[in-house]
């Protein structure tokens, strides 16, 4: 059970670091749908103020905030995938150090 549990989280926590650097790179593909709406009405936004002639400064705004929050979402996301793994690796430990108890 162990280790087959903790493959499928290191494949977790690769793919959940992946996402992250690709958000720290500005790329819109690991945002979820209500991160890509709130990007796409900011671009929209800013895009026609920009062609009025107005200053896209808080459209900006809001794009950096939303991709903060992107950022901090898969930080929290990865930082849970790491606790779970350890869990699993502890627990994993204890049942091999009981079962070699009982074999003694």
């Amino acid at each position: 059970m162990g280790n087959a549990d903790i493959r499928r989280l290191d494949k977790e926590i690769e793919k959940t670091a992946r996402k992250l650097e690709a958000v720290k790179r500005g790329e819109w593909w690991p945002l979820n749908g209500s991160e890509r709406r709130t990007m796409a009405r900011a671009l929209a936004s800013g895009s026609y103020r920009t062609v009025r002639g107005r200053s896209a400064g808080r459209a900006e705004q809001r794009m950096d905030t939303t991709a903060n929050a992107a950022e901090l979402r898969l930080t929290a996301e990865l930082t849970a995938l790491h606790g779970e793994r350890q869990r699993l690796i502890t627990e994993a430990a204890r049942a091999k150090a009981a079962r070699k108890r009982r074999l003694f």
